[in-house]
């Protein structure tokens, strides 16, 4: 974990609302060049936010980047009661979100989550997407298909059990601060962008007085259905545009380095960079991240 101080760049992002079928949905952008060379659209983690590429932001030059809270992370509008958060409906609000920027073509950048639904998409709608940077994911997480059944019933039982838990309640911002830091392995500096996004005050009716997170809680309920790798391998394949992905060294224990790389080496049109670091590399070491983007983002553009 790095100690280096994360880059000031609060000022290159600025905060705006765009208004899509599901509700609003707050998102960082940068001042749009006066000729940008790409429009990139920044996909984050899973119980991450916008802020995930606030370190990032200001070493991708020549760039609109515009970096939404995904529905029912940070800032957005939460999905409809009786809804439930699927790729499938994360793909569809990602597409309105272009929409609702007037983007018939763009690039993806994500990370972790962010690299799952921008590679669903990658495949999906290839004459929306330009290019596609993945950090620390491609593709999907899969299943093996004798686990069909236990899944679903984890599912349904958590769901069914979820209304009836309580909000945990942080007394101050510093201790939402350590619990995140000891969670991902993460710097004060990168677990605090995280933390004073995706905090709300406690409500009236909460066991004490203090912050809650603000994500939907309905996030951190168990997928009931995933796909197997067979699926997955069929959907990077069919990923055509220029795709560079990057992971971290060591790697995550759910994605080990042969597996990654044989996903990788499935790219018609791509290549894979390694970098030490942890799996929030693009905010612990955004220089090395930026470095090894370079002007892939841009070398498309007209």
């Amino acid at each position: 974990m790095s100690d280096a101080p994360v880059p000031a760049s609060r000022e290159v992002l600025r905060e705006d609302t765009l208004t899509i079928p599901l509700g609003a949905i707050r998102v960082l952008r940068t001042a749009s060049p006066s000729a940008p060379a790409c429009r990139v659209l920044a996909l984050h983690g899973w119980l991450d936010n916008a802020a995930s590429f606030v370190p990032l932001a200001p070493l991708l030059q020549g760039i609109e980047l515009v970096v939404p809270d995904l529905p029912g992370h940070g800032r957005s509008a939460h999905l409809a009661a009786g809804a439930d958060y699927s790729f499938a409906g994360a793909v569809n609000a990602v597409l309105d979100i272009a929409d609702a920027l007037g983007w018939p073509r763009f690039a993806l950048l994500g990370h972790s989550m962010g690299a799952g639904i921008g590679s669903l998409l990658a495949a999906a709608c290839p004459e929306r997407i330009e290019r596609f940077v993945a950090i620390e994911a491609l593709g999907a997480l899969a299943e093996t298909p004798e686990r069909t059944v236990q899944r679903m019933r984890d599912a349904v039982a958590a769901t069914r059990a979820l209304p009836g838990k309580r909000l945990r309640v942080f007394p101050d911002i510093a201790t939402a601060v350590r619990v995140r830091m000891q969670a991902n392995a993460l710097s004060e500096p990168v677990a605090r962008l995280l933390v004073e996004r995706g905090l709300v005050p406690a409500p009236a009716d909460a066991s004490a007085q203090g912050y809650v997170w603000s994500s939907d809680p309905r996030l951190t309920l168990p997928t009931m259905l995933r796909t197997t790798e067979a699926q997955v391998r069929n959907l990077v394949e069919g990923i055509g545009c220029p795709t560079r992905v990057i992971y971290a060294d060591p790697a995550q224990p759910y994605l080990p380095d042969p597996l990654r790389r044989d996903r990788a080496a499935l790219l018609p049109d791509g290549d894979m960079r390694i970098l030490a670091g942890g799996h929030h590399l693009h905010m612990e070491n955004p220089d090395a991240v930026a470095a090894a983007i370079g002007d892939f983002l841009t070398a498309g553009a007209a």
